[in-house]
């Protein structure tokens, strides 16, 4: 949910688990095309993050894990 980047359903920071197996499914075919989403998720995320509170924006690092990490072959439900 935005700007604040958290789930509607649970409340986590979003992508969380189940939006991220649901983005997998969606992207099943076009691993690629999931990893080019997220990451304008990310650029969006950061903006609204900094936006709100500029102070507490997360690291980079964190970021891209939460958003981009996970998107790599052998990371999803069932690959190795």
């Amino acid at each position: 949910m935005r700007p604040l980047w958290l789930c509607r359903v649970c409340a986590a920071p979003w992508p969380c688990q189940p939006a991220r197996l649901l983005l997998i499914f969606e992207y099943r075919r076009d691993r690629v095309g999931l990893s080019i989403h997220m990451a304008g998720q990310l650029f969006d995320a950061t903006g609204d993050l900094a936006t709100l509170n500029p102070n507490a924006v997360p690291p980079p690092a964190e970021l891209f894990d939460r958003f981009l990490a996970w998107t790599r072959r052998g990371t999803g439900p069932g690959e190795g």
